[in-house]
């Protein structure tokens, strides 16, 4: 780069940089690779950074994919660094700060070039570059050596093995984003890869054994949450002029080489703030999604998924089954603890959702614990600021709702866990409330949001499931609840009242005119039929299994009971409007013998006494409400996008040109 050289423009034209990319092949054991290596600069930390980067380097990067299948340049830096990981630990152990310092840049230098290669060139044409070999004139044959595999090998090593420490903190963060840079081919498909070089490699050979090991330390990376160390604490402090040090190498080079420089602007300034407070975390949890979501190949599973699905608590001593691959022991408390800090994230939402959906033995261990307000108050506070979240959050934060609402022990727990003041809960103030009611009032608010706003049959079907999972076990239900309950069945009705008027006033003008097509009432119609009829089979199974534990829920019920005369009668709810009008009738007969201006603590009162002397027998028994999740045909169609856009949104350090980007076509966020 020359010793004056500062800024990120002059990049193109470094010397070293030019012999890389250039014609002339260099050996592995070339002392230009030490000072190659020699350069120091802030890492980027925000995708602009990253876009001036990239822009700066394009035009050596392609001078590399045009000279590489000849010089083979690219595999003698992976064959450098690849030789230096095996004396990674040792040097990690030694603090030998320079030697960890070479090989990080080594690894930088490579995450950025695979990331153009596999943007500019399909997976067949990228293995030929990293498997070619220069046949010298008179030979017939040569040794290839597969540089991908042991490439990824290497890096499972360095992710699994290498302890640690400030001084490896970078090279971490590097190896766990070069993995996702090797998969990240799916990006600039429109269609989800299910044969790919990327998963043979991860799924069969020499990456194999260390499946179990890998998902590990992806989960304790994503439960420690390390910060990065201060700047200058994992190599040099850098000169207090705010100029570059260079340093000296075995090799004898001592200047002239790359100068320190930063993105913007020699660096006396101290560098932003990344939001994220672990990069490690964010890209472990990151890489661990995307392993977790790669499609199975014909003849074998997904063994990433294999390892996610059945990992044990360390507390659990029992023998695993010899049928079970990949199996491992991992801290469940100190999981739990970490998921239901980061629920903040998509990332941490969508782990917990594969982790409560795939592995028995966590949903097992979290539906026992006795502190679960820590892990819904989170996914409630998602649902309740549902106009600031993407879809795909919402979806995954109520579908672990149904998850948990599928086990009668959690539904009768949350109503015994009291909460005391819930600050962002706006629109009324909560001083004290029963986990379980506020669960309904968020999931009922999400409801009307749905209603108002996105209408989502999808979103309307799983809020009601989780309200009907509940509803034999709703216990002592706050007034504010049971008046949402009967409101949002007030606002249903007055839905199914404007849209049966629409249809008879369509109906009418469609005798007079027979060429305007007319709208689709009758659909319309059902569907709103279909949530009232849901919505009555909730408050009748609450009605019919505790009647006793809720005089709230019967008061509003008295208090709006007009709104159900229409329905006694109608054809499509008269079955379960049985109970719920033997309850009004009773209690209503009850009130009006007891006299006129009544308060609300004497018909609160009288509601508690009549209870007692209502015939259970009289309540009709209808089957127990029971919905349980089930994932969609072809679920990879939906998550492979959704992990992927929250790699492109969230990834520290990568960057995509947008308008390479083609997966996004298929509708994720």
């Amino acid at each position: 780069m020359g010793s004056n050289s500062s800024r990120i423009s002059d990049l193109p034209k470094n010397e070293y940089l030019k012999k890389l990319s250039g014609t002339q092949s260099v050996s592995e054991n070339d002392p230009f690779w030490n000072q190659l290596l020699s350069f120091s600069f802030p890492a980027p930390t925000s995708s602009s950074e990253l876009k001036l980067l990239e822009e700066a380097t394009v035009s050596v990067c392609r001078s590399l994919v045009e000279n590489n299948p000849r010089t083979r340049n690219l595999g003698a830096l992976i064959k450098v660094f690849i030789s230096r990981t095996k004396e990674l630990k040792l040097s990690a152990e030694c603090q030998n700060h320079i030697f960890i310092w070479q090989t990080h840049n080594a690894l930088f230098i490579i995450c950025c070039l695979l990331k153009v290669f596999i943007c500019e060139m399909s997976e067949e044409e990228l293995q030929l570059h990293f498997t070619y070999e220069e046949k010298s004139p008179g030979t017939y044959g040569c040794d290839s050596e597969d540089l991908l595999e042991e490439l990824l090998c290497c890096l499972m090593q360095l992710i699994t093995d290498v302890p640690l420490l400030d001084i490896t903190y970078e090279i971490s963060v590097e190896a766990v984003s070069t993995m996702v840079v090797f998969l990240s081919c799916q990006l600039f498909n429109k269609e989800v890869l299910r044969q790919s070089i990327s998963h043979k490699y991860l799924m069969r050979g020499r990456c194999l054994p260390y499946t179990s090991k890998l998902v590990k330390t992806l989960l304790y990376n994503f439960i420690r949450q390390e910060k990065p160390p201060p700047p200058g604490a994992h190599v040099f402090p850098q000169q207090s002029d705010g100029g570059g040090l260079l340093y000296g190498l075995a090799s004898g080079v001592a200047t002239g080489l790359w100068t320190v420089f930063t993105l913007g602007g020699v660096g006396s300034k101290a560098a932003a703030t990344p939001e994220l407070s672990s990069p490690l975390a964010n890209q472990s949890l990151l890489l661990l999604l995307v392993l977790a979501n790669l499609t199975d190949a014909a003849d074998a599973p997904n063994p990433y998924k294999q390892a996610i699905m059945s990992f044990k608590n360390t507390q659990d001593s029992s023998p695993f089954p010899s049928s079970i691959p990949h199996a491992f022991q991992i801290n469940f408390n100190s999981l739990y603890t970490a998921l239901c800090e980061q629920q903040t994230s998509d990332q941490a939402t969508l782990l917990l959702y594969t982790l409560l959906h795939q592995n028995g033995n966590i949903r097992t261990y979290m539906l026992a614990r006795t502190d679960m307000e820590n892990l819904v108050l989170p996914i409630l506070e998602i649902l309740y600021h549902v106009e600031e979240r993407n879809s795909h959050h919402v979806y995954m934060a109520l579908i672990i709702l149904l998850i948990l609402t599928e086990d009668d022990g959690f539904n009768r727990s949350i109503h015994e866990v009291i909460l005391k003041n819930i600050t962002w809960y706006s629109e009324r103030v909560l001083t004290e409330i029963s986990l379980g009611s506020l669960l309904i009032l968020v999931v009922i608010r999400t409801i009307q949001y749905n209603m108002t706003r996105t209408r989502d049959k999808y979103l309307h079907t799983n809020c009601l499931a989780a309200l009907a999972n509940m509803s034999a076990q709703f216990r002592s239900l706050h007034q504010y609840a049971a008046q949402r309950i009967i409101s949002l069945f007030s606002l249903l009705s007055k839905k199914h009242n404007k849209v049966l008027e629409q249809a008879t006033q369509s109906l009418r003008g469609s005798l007079s005119s027979s060429d305007v097509p007319l709208p689709d009432y009758a659909q319309d119609l059902n569907v709103i039929e279909e949530v009232i009829r849901m919505m009555l089979e909730i408050i009748n199974s609450c009605l019919t299994n505790s009647l006793h534990h809720n005089p709230n829920l019967v008061y509003a019920l008295l208090y709006k009971r007009d709104l159900f005369e229409q329905f006694r009668t109608h054809p499509s709810f008269q079955d379960i409007m049985q109970n719920i009008d033997l309850v009004i009738t009773f209690f209503s007969s009850r009130l009006l013998q007891a006299g006129a201006e009544l308060s609300v603590e004497r018909v609160l009162e009288i509601i508690k006494q009549g209870v007692v002397a209502l015939p259970k027998d009289r309540l009709k028994k209808f089957p127990d409400l029971k919905f349980k999740y089930v994932e969609e045909e072809q679920p990879e169609e939906f998550f492979i996008p959704y992990v992927w856009s929250l790699v492109y949104n969230s990834a520290v350090g990568l960057y995509w040109n947008p308008q390479d980007v083609q997966l996004f076509t298929m509708g994720a966020d």
